[in-house]
């Protein structure tokens, strides 16, 4: 029926289409954008004729068409987030096609006693349904704990959840990080964490621009359920030399970008992080009471606690560089390479005594805990303005993710005889990643009304995962490969008069290993009810071939990794979203509100719950499938600019799943986080740059054992089985913390700027839990609070010679 329905809608705005192309237009203007200091291309950036709701935007290299302005003379507006407003009037004899229109920044212009200008808008959260936009540059002043970082900005906005302090992934409305199609310069990232999950993969000195999209992205996207990230990489300046240096307690990061003569432009990036005294705090995650205890009334069997101590010891490096060749005839090459790897050793040791059973015994483990991973990537880009009206862009590109992971337990028992006892479990993990991919991507600008997308997409991926258990026992070992053919078509109306925009597409995927083809519908709309008032909603299908699947671990925390689905243990998973909002805005602020739900089918799980701890069974077969709901309303107050400016914004929310091997239930999924609310306010004072930020959210949920027991078998062997809880029935401590910062701005026009800041991390050491760490020592449970860091300084130096 929703196919059906589709159709007809496609059909019906088919026509419109028709008439309103045949309508006649007075002048098409065209022409690029740019940065006036850099140079840079600028993307996303809104053109309008003055007095008329007549608008477009510049596209990825700063091209922009306007078809059917007013003959004779107009004035054109070009707004853009970070930069200032500028108004350009044009007469009857002026060129209307191929100029440069240059936007300055927007940051207060400093000198040695005032800074003039207002604090600019930071993010633009209303230019299409679902999408949130942000210029990296303005996210310096917000609280953080190592840098500037787009994603953490990112988790500020409503719809995405800030509770996980120790991941930089998004959770965008019910969605996992896995479930987020990340795009940087056109290939695909599977990695975004760095240092534990506090830093993103991602430098912000290397991004330009940011957009966000919470569902309802458009036909052009696919292979993911749930949100869209696309994010375009500086070029380097076309200008003059430039150079800078970011140094925090945890990181070094810098930066160089120059032209090289009239065509070619270059930037390089490079992080690394290095240990200082803040890794005294990351040491203190692993602790809890010793205390000689019982069962706190969620958990039976609990004997005495003990106390754990994490030596944590991590680095990670990342490398950007970008060149770009722009030539006299309108071709533009790029080529854009990302490398990123991290080292975590989280390996814990830990001790205690107690009554386990009828005896006191003296207890000792230590804990192997030692991943490696990160993700390679580049892309080769030709794009062309072919005419004022029609421009493409093509790109070949690659991509590689690896993960390997070393966790290991070995712990021995002291009784009071002097007897001891040696226990060895643990996991072995890796998983390899690869991504070949061309695309080919087309826009038409048919008329006033009427923009005209469609393209060709292809990828090859070769994934492999082990998993063994001491290096002796393999349980899981799956290479697979396929292909990915898609092609897709979207029509952009505009209608009544520029106040009604339609957005029907179509995608059509094929995909070798289950020999199917994919039908993804796509539809977004939003009418404009006055100057001030929106109303706006979304509509789409989205399969997801490339999976991460949750691999279930009650004791030391469930674990994910990345399969090619094959539709006979791991299917291919299916989302359908629908989304709509109403919104109020001027110049100074935004009102936004929007509900969505999110319907998914194909979910993967492995999880060996249901077998004996010791093996003996074929466990490529405890993989699960399952469905999963999300249901929830996102609001947004903002105000946008001036000294103090600042927004707050609440989720209400709600995300189950369900899989039949759990039972016939529905069940609160692990990111099931019901309450989320955000405060963050911002004030400019003359040099300085006050910020502080509130959160508050509802505990997540987890799963704990109740028990464990032995048998012993005719043959003498003893297997251990596990009790445990209904999934996710238990909840964490509700989260909250605060975050402040200040910014001092330094330096002088035309010789170099910097900053100074000072960020204050937990200001009143809220004690949060991150996870639950379980072990059973004979049928006895032991559990560890794994908490997140206490108040937490961090201060900053930025400097750069433009």
């Amino acid at each position: 029926m929703m196919k059906l329905t589709t159709l007809i809608v496609l059909g019906l705005l088919w026509m419109c289409a028709g008439r309103a192309t045949g309508q006649a237009t007075a002048q098409r203007v065209s022409g690029r954008v740019t940065d006036s200091a850099t140079g840079e291309p600028l993307p996303a950036v809104t053109v309008s004729v003055v007095g008329t709701r007549l608008s477009t935007s510049s596209n990825a290299d700063g091209y922009f068409v306007l078809v059917g302005a007013p003959s004779g003379a107009l004035t054109l507006r070009f707004t853009c987030i970070g930069y200032r407003a500028h108004e350009h009037a044009l007469l009857p004899d002026d060129a209307v096609a191929d100029w440069v229109v240059r936007l300055e920044a927007a940051a207060g212009t400093l000198d040695e006693v005032t800074v003039t200008g207002e604090s600019p808008e930071r993010f633009k959260a209303n230019e299409q349904v679902g999408m949130i936009r942000m210029n990296p540059r303005l996210i310096a002043t917000l609280p953080s704990l190592g840098e500037k970082d787009v994603f953490r900005a990112f988790q500020l906005m409503p719809g995405v959840s800030a509770g996980n302090e120790q991941s930089a992934g998004l959770y965008v409305r019910g969605g996992t990080p896995d479930q987020n199609l990340v795009l940087f310069d056109g290939f695909t990232v599977y990695n975004v964490d760095h240092l534990f999950g506090f830093f993103s993969a991602f430098n912000a000195n290397a991004i330009k621009d940011v957009r966000l999209f919470k569902g309802g992205f458009d036909a052009q996207y696919g292979g993911r359920l749930s949100a869209l990230m696309d994010i375009t990489g500086k070029e380097g300046s076309k200008t003059a030399f430039n150079a800078g240096m970011d140094v925090g307690f945890l990181s070094v990061n810098g930066f160089v970008e120059t032209p090289i003569g009239e065509h070619l432009s270059v930037l390089a990036t490079y992080r690394r992080s290095f240990g200082t005294s803040f890794y005294d705090k990351l040491k203190d995650q692993a602790t809890v009471d010793n205390q000689r205890g019982r069962s706190d009334g969620r958990l039976s069997g609990i004997a005495d606690r003990i106390r754990g101590q994490a030596d944590v010891q991590s680095w990670f490096d990342d490398l950007n560089t970008k060149v770009t060749y722009r030539s006299d005839g309108g071709d533009v090459f790029s080529w854009s390479v990302y490398h990123g790897r991290d080292h975590m050793d989280n390996s814990i040791q830990a001790g205690g005594g107690g009554w386990l059973g009828r005896r006191f015994s003296s207890f000792l483990s230590n804990t192997t805990d030692v991943t490696g991973w990160g993700n390679t990537g580049t892309s080769l880009k030709w794009s062309r303005q072919w005419t004022p009206a029609l421009y493409s862009h093509t790109l070949v590109s690659y991509s590689n993710y690896f993960s390997e992971r070393n966790n290991t337990l070995h712990s021995s028992i002291t009784d009071t005889l002097g007897v001891e006892r040696e226990f060895r479990s643990g996991a072995i993990e890796d998983n390899q990643l690869y991504d070949y991919a061309a695309r080919s991507d087309w826009e038409w600008s048919v008329s006033a009304t009427q923009q005209l997308g469609f393209g060709v997409q292809y990828s090859y991926q070769d994934i492999g995962y082990r998993y063994a258990r001491n290096d002796t026992l393999t349980l899981i070992d799956r290479q697979s490969r396929g292909h990915t053919l898609a092609t897709y078509f979207e029509d952009a109306l505009s209608l009544a008069d520029h106040r009604l925009k339609l957005v029907p597409g179509i995608r059509l995927t094929s995909f070798s290993p289950t020999g199917d083809w994919y039908i993804e519908p796509r539809f977004r709309g939003e009418y404009a009810i006055s100057d001030r008032v929106k109303v706006k909603a979304s509509a789409g299908q989205y399969n997801q071939f490339a999976k991460r699947v949750v691999r279930e671990d009650v004791l030391r925390g469930s674990r994910d990794f990345w399969l090619l689905a094959d539709d006979d243990r791991i299917p291919v998973s299916l989302s359908r979203q629908y989304s709509a909002g109403v919104s109020w805005e001027n110049e100074a602020f935004l009102v936004d509100a929007e509900t969505y739900v999110k319907e998914m089918e194909g979910l993967s799980e492995y999880t060996l719950r249901f077998q004996p701890l010791g093996g003996g069974a074929d466990y490529a077969d405890f993989f699960y499938e399952g469905t999963g709901l999300a249901r929830g309303i996102d609001f947004l107050l903002q105000k946008k600019t001036g000294r103090y400016n600042g927004w707050i914004g609440y989720t209400l929310a709600g995300v189950t799943n369900r899989f039949d091997v759990y039972g016939p239930d529905a069940f609160p999924a692990s990111n099931d986080i019901r309450n989320e609310f955000k405060m963050v306010h911002n004030y400019r004072l003359g040099r300085f740059d006050f910020s502080l930020s509130w959160f508050y959210m509802t505990g997540k949920p987890y799963t704990a054992p109740t028990g464990g027991y032995q048998v012993t078998l005719l043959d003498r062997t003893v297997q251990t089985y596990l009790n445990v809880s209904e999934k996710n029935a238990l909840r964490l401590p509700a989260y909250h913390r605060l975050d402040a910062a200040v910014t001092l701005n330094i330096g002088r026009p035309g010789k170099f700027n910097g900053t100074l800041g000072l960020s204050l991390f937990n200001l009143y050491n809220r004690t949060n839990v991150w996870y639950k760490n379980f072990d059973i020592v004979e049928n006895e449970i032991v559990e560890t609070d794994v908490n997140y860091l206490g108040f937490t300084p961090n201060l900053t130096v930025s400097i750069k010679l433009k």
